[in-house]
């Protein structure tokens, strides 16, 4: 018996890859677990790179190639490709860009979860790299704990690292109808935090890479899009308010808010940089004795 299954997709990582994939085999476990691999069509070595890994250790890694790039038809690869797939009680997430580095990561959250039988999941403390420096930790507490649904509600997309959680599989493969408005790891928290709260490691156990090329920060960084990831994540909220009857309400409220006022202030941004631009246009034909017309 499979006790995890770790989800792993993958896009043109080759410069990072090994070291996730060396970060999964070197778990030490008293249990059986697998890695399942997404290789999404890359182009740049990483597919024979996964190949070599799932060589040497066919009894852990399971890779799955694509001929085509599957994310650039819209299709949600976690839940339409690779859930079927997983076989373990428990699954855990790291994507090719991200790694592990605490060899007994796996082993501590499973019993964490295994000694709360009330909670569906387990996150711990992630350090985030940019630029090959420590840039900020990923750490809502100092001390392990148990936090509340409340806390994930108003802690937004970015409460947790994703390659931090580990959850009960009977929640990743049954979303909840607000899950459907939205299915992303900020819902997934919510879900496995709504039966017996979020249980927390503050043991910093992983590290995350944002804005890599290729990576999906680096692909959503722009400020329009991060408007449209707001109203994603508010219609996300509003069904699960529906959803837990008003339970949430007042966290809910509280973090629509919050996006609400940071929305306005990236919009005065987007249109002070406009100005700002055009008014460098007209001083450049001013300068060159043109006329400038906008």
């Amino acid at each position: 018996m499979c006790k995890v299954s770790v989800i792993c997709l993958t896009y043109s990582h080759a410069p990072y890859i090994a070291q996730a994939l060396d970060s999964f085999v070197r778990q030490e476990t008293s249990f059986r677990y697998e890695v399942i691999v997404h290789d999404d069509a890359s182009t740049d070595g990483t597919t024979d790179i996964l190949r070599e890994y799932a060589a040497r250790y066919p009894d852990i890694i399971r890779p799955v190639f694509e001929s085509e790039n599957r994310y650039s038809q819209g299709i949600v690869i976690s839940r339409d490709i690779l859930m079927p797939l997983a076989r373990g009680e428990f699954i855990a997430f790291c994507e090719g860009d991200d790694f592990w580095t605490d060899s007994r990561k796996l082993e501590k959250q499973v019993r964490a979860l295994e000694s709360h039988p009330e909670a569906d999941i387990c996150t711990h403390a992630a350090a985030v790299v940019k630029d090959g420096r420590l840039w900020k930790y990923y750490a809502p507490s100092i001390c392990n704990r148990t936090i509340p649904v409340e806390e994930v509600i108003f802690g937004g997309g970015n409460f947790v690292a994703t390659n931090s959680i580990l959850c009960r599989a009977s929640v990743w493969k049954a979303p909840a109808p607000f899950r459907d408005v939205l299915f992303n790891d900020y819902s997934l928290q919510i879900q496995g935090s709504l039966r017996g709260g979020m249980v927390y490691l503050c043991d910093c156990m992983s590290v995350y890479r944002p804005y890599l090329p290729g990576s999906w920060t680096s692909r959503h960084i722009d400020k329009a899009d991060r408007i449209r990831f707001h109203q994603a994540d508010k219609a996300m909220l509003e069904a699960l308010d529906r959803y837990t009857r008003g339970q949430y309400s007042e966290a809910i409220r509280r973090r629509c808010t919050l996006y609400d006022a940071e929305d306005k202030r990236t919009k005065r941004m987007v249109r002070l940089a406009r100005s700002v631009k055009k008014r460098l246009i007209e001083l450049y034909y001013r300068l060159r004795g043109s006329k400038f017309t906008s």
